[in-house]
């Protein structure tokens, strides 16, 4: 059994010694020499509620990516490029090491487990096999297979033991349905298309595990999962039924009526007992288990009910990814709403900006001036204004001067006062009830010097590259990466996240399976939006990332000589880019030329809903002296 703690002996959120010492115990008693503790939960999010963050309680990392794992000796946090400073903040180095991943004498999680089980003739490694994903598992158990290292699935949760009474209770909000007017096909619609693809592949069952993917197939929304609006669920379809596992009491009236006929409701503790049910239901049924978006816990579900599996990516993933034309208009509204506040928000800011402070060299006091936090509630109070306004899409990122190096920067600091000569990076997102964004821009507070317009100049000439690429049908994302990449290579520049990630409509800001990144296999097709968000940072000089969302479309014209059709980019987001720091001599005739239309559009788009006031700060904003 897992060690509980009692009131007495549990220890703070903050005590990471009293905890590892207690999570060491239920290793002891389950034999375990390490337990892997994933960012996930059993839904494999990457944003969790409250009561599945078990990482994050266990080491304080609250990076949305990043495994850790203990030994009874010793204790490590993984971060990737995005989180090294954060993590260095938030974690106790005293108890835990954090390992860098990517960087040069930075062991990754294979490498650790190697390590800690050398010269033993065994070493057993646990884990919850509901929190890893068979991908995972499969990747793991592979790189350790010339080891002594087993892998062993550990029924219930260690971490949850150390939370005991005090771990949070799991989400309760409602679930509410959306009008064929903003999805653009109905429930019955789009499970016809599933079964058909099921058909196809003589499937007979399909477990839906991920939240995304079951609010999208019912048509239906929440608010369980902060800034998705997604809810705790699982799904399974049928050659003829559909089943969600939900508490029925959570759904609005108008919810259960939109599913009567089509799917039946049961309770969310069912899914497993009834999942393997299904399995023996059927002699030789074939179940599709998606290895990137189902939990080892599914998988052996299924195999210990005795049916066969058919390891394939599910058919939900590139239907949600391919929006429709009702969709595309929702996502091309909202994301004109999202332009329309930040670019308030920045008019604001220039307004504030003008007062002598931040004219001269002089360091700002805190609560003198704008601070990060101050920005943040002035553009969040822009993005509210706006029809339809749900939430935000991700914790808004407003990091000033060293802290906009720290590239997902999410807790805006109320006393740290934009200073004179210091970049600003603003990365912020909304949900509306008819799409979501994602964009970032970085302002310069006073004159900027001539390294940051360098560094800026590169980074835009970089976006503008991937932004105009034309591409033929089958290009993957990962292509994209390097040509984005490419110009700021040859400067001496690059960064450690990818170019860009899939967006949902009104779902997840991070969706697969398409996005622009070295690992990006899916080939962009029309009806995908992805960013595009290449970006410099360096440690206490600062960062620079900017961010549009796009639209993949086919373009007009003749084909490539292969009868392939020609892909390219339609722009949503519509803020200007900061003028003070392009050094337009650095750019192409094309890129000025693509620069210029840009901000032609924004100003048409916008100036006419804007005030007086705002309508002027963006006629200058836009005028670059092309």
């Amino acid at each position: 059994m897992s060690t509980h703690l009692s009131a007495q002996s549990k220890p703070s959120r903050g005590d990471a010694a009293a905890k590892l010492a207690a999570l060491r115990a239920s290793m002891q008693t389950h034999r375990l020499d390490a337990y892997l503790v994933p960012s996930s939960d059993e839904h494999l999010n990457e944003y969790l509620p409250d009561n599945t963050k078990r990482r994050e309680f266990v080491s304080g990392f609250t990076g949305s990516a990043g495994d850790c794992v203990i030994g009874l000796e010793e204790a490590v946090v993984f971060a990737d490029s995005r989180y090294y400073e954060q993590a260095e903040t938030e974690v106790d180095t005293r108890c835990f090491r954090i390992s860098k991943v990517g960087l040069e004498g930075h062991p990754t999680l294979t490498e650790v487990l190697v390590a800690w089980g050398q010269g033993k003739t065994s070493f057993t490694v646990g884990f919850d096999p509901a929190t890893l994903s068979v991908e995972q598992f499969r990747q793991l158990e592979a790189r350790l297979k010339q080891t002594a290292i087993t892998l062993m699935p550990v029924a219930g949760n260690l971490i949850d033991g150390l939370w005991g009474e005090a771990r949070p209770s799991s989400p309760a909000e409602p679930v509410f349905t959306l009008p064929e007017a903003i999805t653009g096909e109905s429930v019955a619609q789009k499970l016809g298309r599933v079964r058909s693809a099921m058909a196809a592949q003589n499937v007979h069952l399909l477990p839906v595990t991920k939240l995304d993917q079951v609010a999208w197939l019912f048509n239906l929304r929440g608010q369980d999962i902060p800034y998705n609006p997604v809810f705790l669920a699982y799904a399974l379809v049928t050659p003829k039924e559909a089943l969600l596992f939900k508490e029925a009491s959570r759904l609005e009236a108008s919810a259960s009526k939109a599913l009567r006929g089509l799917a039946e409701v049961l309770p969310y503790e069912a899914y497993g007992e009834t999942l393997a049910a299904y399995v023996g239901k059927t002699q030789d049924s074939l179940a599709l288990v998606d290895p990137s978006h189902s939990a080892m816990e599914t998988l052996t579900r299924v195999q210990a009910a005795g049916g066969q599996v058919l390891e394939s990516a599910t058919p939900l993933s590139l239907m949600k990814a391919l929006k429709n034309d009702i969709e595309l208009a929702g996502m091309r509204e909202a994301n004109l709403k999202a332009s329309r506040a930040k670019i308030r928000a920045l008019a604001w800011l220039s307004q504030q900006i003008q007062n002598p402070p931040y004219t001269t060299k002089k360091r700002l006091k805190p609560g003198e001036g704008v601070t990060e936090e101050s920005f943040r509630l002035v553009l969040e109070g822009f993005y509210a204004e706006e029809a339809d306004y749900f939430g935000l899409s991700f914790n808004t990122i407003a990091g000033a001067g060293a802290n906009s190096s720290i590239v997902h920067y999410g807790t805006p600091d109320p006393q740290k006062s934009l200073q004179p000569g210091e970049l600003f990076l603003i990365d912020s997102g909304v949900q509306f009830r008819h799409g979501t964004t994602d964009d970032t821009r970085t302002v310069v507070m006073g004159s900027p010097t001539a390294l940051q317009r360098k560094r800026y100049t590169e980074v835009l000439k970089a976006h503008i590259n991937c932004a105009m690429q034309r591409f033929p049908k089958g290009t993957e994302g990962a292509r994209l990466d390097g040509v984005t990449r490419a110009s700021m290579w040859q400067a001496g520049l690059d960064y450690g996240h990818g170019t860009g990630h899939g967006v949902g409509a009104f779902l997840n800001v991070h969706e697969g399976p398409n996005g622009i990144h070295r690992m990006a296999k899916e080939p962009l097709q029309p009806g995908m939006i992805t960013s595009i968000e290449p970006g410099f940072y360096e440690p206490g000089w600062g960062g620079i990332r900017i961010e549009n969302l796009y639209a993949v479309q086919e373009l007009p014209g003749k084909p490539y000589p292969d009868g392939r059709p020609c892909y390219g980019f339609e722009t949503l987001t519509f803020v200007p880019f900061e003028k003070r720091l392009i050094n337009k001599n650095a750019l192409s005739p094309a890129q000025l030329r693509w620069l210029k239309a840009y901000h032609q559009a924004i100003f048409k788009r916008l100036a006419p809903t804007l005030s007086k006031a705002e309508a002027a700060w963006l006629k200058r904003a836009c005028q670059i002296g092309l």
